[in-house]
């Protein structure tokens, strides 16, 4: 079997709530789970700014970057919550080309988070 191909799970050493990997990648196609950024704080932007950290973090494991990002999405307690989460993901993204996008408000999340934040990417397909 090409070894490209077959399931790899992209970890990190973080804690893991439930029976689930990280991320997954399947030759250069990658999924990450949901992430909650519960340990930065109790407010929004902290949450928001932790989770991507996170993410940035699962992406380099899977030799990724958040350039290569093509879906992504956002579930908020608090639709309220939108414009400060749209304005630390704008400037997280930076010059890359910005995903596709859908976010929902959701009653609940894992830990009691305000945000959880889930991605998919193609490995190498940012790089202009």
């Amino acid at each position: 079997a090409n070894f490209m191909a077959r399931k790899l799970k992209i970890d990190n050493g973080g804690k893991v709530w439930a029976p689930y990997s990280p991320g997954i990648t399947v030759k250069d196609h990658i999924w990450l789970a949901g992430q909650i950024g519960i340990e930065g704080g109790d407010d929004i932007i902290s949450q928001t700014s932790e989770a991507l950290k996170k993410i940035d973090n699962l992406l380099e494991i899977a030799n990724s970057s958040r350039d290569d990002l093509v879906m992504v999405t956002i579930l908020l307690t608090d639709i309220g919550n939108y414009s400060d989460v749209n304005e630390v993901y704008g400037k997280w993204l930076g010059e890359s080309m910005p995903p596709a996008r859908a976010a929902y408000e959701v009653s609940k999340l894992p830990g009691n988070a305000l945000i959880e934040i889930i991605c998919e990417a193609f490995r190498d397909s940012g790089n202009n």
